[in-house]
């Protein structure tokens, strides 16, 4: 079966479902780590969480354009990003979590981008080509994300008393949102099908393997529950922190509906 057969078998909606997915992680976690700037512990440390920002924007602005183009509707990724309501988005709830403390900023960070470069390197064998493109040039980006965000994690929780404990109660805290990413549905078994994406589920060796071996050198315990929440994908449950993130990501373009810079 050809490239153009498989590509039929997933109908037009869900495809701008799962490519709002892909944009929607990286549009809220971009905000996110946005919020540090100016506010970090170190100028290198600003610095880098700008560049990390900007890295997930710039991958959403394609993400989400893709998706604009695929929907047909005469819309554009700016349209997406600002003029969708809470319960429209399909981010994972790990990334739309609040930073807490640079510690958990960067635990958030590492379990993320874990998952990323092991989804970006499957979306790159993508069937459909501009997928596939936009994997290959985010995948670079990504793969410096997850080398500093590992570092970072190692030298937190194998550093003093104070780090170690920090680190170890961001684990903790965020380990419950990590299932989801895992978690597979119609619209996932429609682009396995297709040949767009791969299934939640075969990535979660890859990224145990990164996680488990990162954690085992900062001295901090994975927890052994399984229990996952999970509803963003679908849209079905978010947390109450995306609503407030969108006001004030979104209220410019509210106030002032079609302004151009």
């Amino acid at each position: 079966m050809g490239a153009a057969e498989k590509l039929a078998e997933m109908t037009q909606e869900q495809l701008v479902q799962y490519l709002l997915r892909l944009g929607d992680n990286t549009l809220v976690l971009g905000h996110r780590v946005s919020e540090w700037c100016g506010k970090s512990p170190v100028l290198e440390e600003d610095i880098a969480l700008a560049n990390t920002a900007l890295d997930l924007l710039g991958q959403t602005q394609l993400w989400l354009g893709r998706a604009a183009d695929v929907q047909g509707e005469g819309k554009s990724a700016d349209d997406l990003a600002f003029l969708r309501d809470v319960w429209d988005f399909r981010n994972v709830l790990l990334v739309e979590l609040p930073n807490g403390d640079f510690g958990q900023t960067l635990m958030r960070q590492l379990l993320f981008d874990a998952y990323h470069a092991v989804l970006l390197a499957e979306l790159v064998n993508s069937t459909d080509a501009t997928i596939s493109a936009i994997a290959e040039k985010a995948s670079k980006e990504v793969a410096y994300h997850l080398e500093r965000s590992r570092d970072t994690v190692i030298g937190l929780g194998d550093g003093t008393e104070e780090s170690h404990n920090r680190m170890q109660a961001a684990l903790d805290l965020l380990w419950p949102y990590v299932g989801e990413m895992f978690h597979s549905d119609a619209v996932d078994a429609a682009a396995v099908a297709a040949g767009i994406g791969p299934d939640p589920a075969s990535l979660r060796p890859g990224f145990d393997a990164i996680v488990t071996a990162a954690l085992a050198e900062a001295t901090l315990v994975k927890p052994d529950s399984d229990f996952a929440h999970k509803g963003g994908r679908t849209g079905a449950m978010h947390t109450e922190h995306l609503g407030h993130m969108l006001c004030q990501m979104q209220w410019l373009q509210r106030a002032y509906p079609g302004n151009k810079w």
